[in-house]
């Protein structure tokens, strides 16, 4: 097969291209615990619109997927009331990576292992474009934040912190 210019397909970007997704995408040097604000200040782009996957789960160990503004936190508490559930916490990194089939730093909510609820935080999806894992550490893609919504079925939620 011969090599292709851009960045090899993962899980992620097959899905996208299966449904016609328009993306761009963005390779960056990964940093360990660098996330979110990292990849936005190597990438000049504005960390409200870098948005990180986060995989976590209910009281009954069940995952779901938290889609966050990457300069801001989840409220657990918020985000469980608002689901209906008694609680939610993050997921060990070995649990997020066996739910997801992706690494954690690389987790895209795009092409996972597992079907799970995905719940957006709603201000992303006013934004006109986003920037979200593509599936591999040191991998975006930019695209319209209502992907998520029509591919992914994701729920808007109201839990945002300041970090």
């Amino acid at each position: 097969m011969a090599k292709k210019d851009h960045v090899s397909e993962t899980p992620a970007t097959q899905l996208l291209r299966a449904h016609l997704v328009a993306f761009t995408e963005h390779p960056y040097e990964y940093l360990a615990h660098g996330g979110a604000q990292h990849s936005a200040q190597v990438l000049g782009f504005d960390p409200f619109t870098v948005v990180k996957t986060l995989v976590m789960q209910d009281q009954d160990a069940k995952p779901l997927l938290v889609l966050m503004h990457g300069n801001r936190k989840v409220s657990t508490k918020s985000l469980a009331r608002q689901i209906g559930a008694k609680s939610v916490e993050p997921c060990k990194p070995e649990v997020a990576n066996r739910h997801s089939g992706y690494l954690v730093g690389g987790t895209s909510p795009f092409g996972t292992r597992k079907t799970m609820p995905v719940y957006i935080e709603e201000s992303i999806l006013a934004l006109p474009e986003i920037a979200i894992n593509g599936g591999r550490r040191g991998y975006l893609v930019r695209l319209d934040p209502q992907v998520c919504v029509t591919l992914l079925g994701a729920n808007p939620v109201q839990c945002a912190l300041a970090e």
